[in-house]
């Protein structure tokens, strides 16, 4: 007979880490693309010599999705309960390190979607733009940074549960 101590439910509270870091920061850069996108193709219409200039938004946002996988790929590698024992202290570091990258991303990539958009059609307006719309779009980026930060320090608490 075996008794129920909870750490068997560990690993499902380490993937679902690994699954939030990936869908929600792969979300903001879904929205980030897609909000800057429009922004891009509305102003190519206008100014279509800037449209190339114009894809920085863009391209920070898909750099979200990578911040995501970074993690998940960190989590995964940490679960293995065959090999060396996973308590429920892991599973919940390996949650909380997906949640603080992935919703870190989300929000990282409504900031991009909404200034890029804005910012690449004031650009096609006025060019003196450029450089502001792209200190906007660094610090909003910063803010997935700063999750991508936290998720590798709490992931990196996982295994230090336990003296074994």
């Amino acid at each position: 007979m075996s008794t129920f101590s909870g750490d068997e439910t560990a690993p499902f509270f380490g993937f679902l880490g690994a699954a939030a870091a990936l869908v929600f920061s792969c979300m903001g850069a879904a929205y980030g693309t897609a909000k800057s996108g429009v922004g891009v193709a509305s102003m190519g219409v206008m100014r279509p010599e800037l449209v190339m200039k114009s894809i920085v938004p863009v391209v920070m946002a898909g750099v979200l999705g990578i911040y995501g996988l970074i993690i998940a790929v960190i989590i995964r590698t940490g679960i293995n309960p065959k090999a060396k024992s996973y308590y429920l202290f892991d599973g919940y570091a390996h949650l909380s390190s997906g949640l603080a990258c992935g919703l870190a991303g989300l929000s990282a990539g409504m900031a991009i979607g909404i200034v890029g958009d804005a910012g690449v059609r004031a650009n096609a307006q006025q060019p003196k733009l450029f450089v502001g719309m792209i200190l906007i779009l660094i610090f909003a980026e910063a803010l997935a940074l700063y999750g991508l930060i936290v998720g590798i320090i709490l992931s990196s608490r996982a295994g230090q549960s336990r003296a074994e």
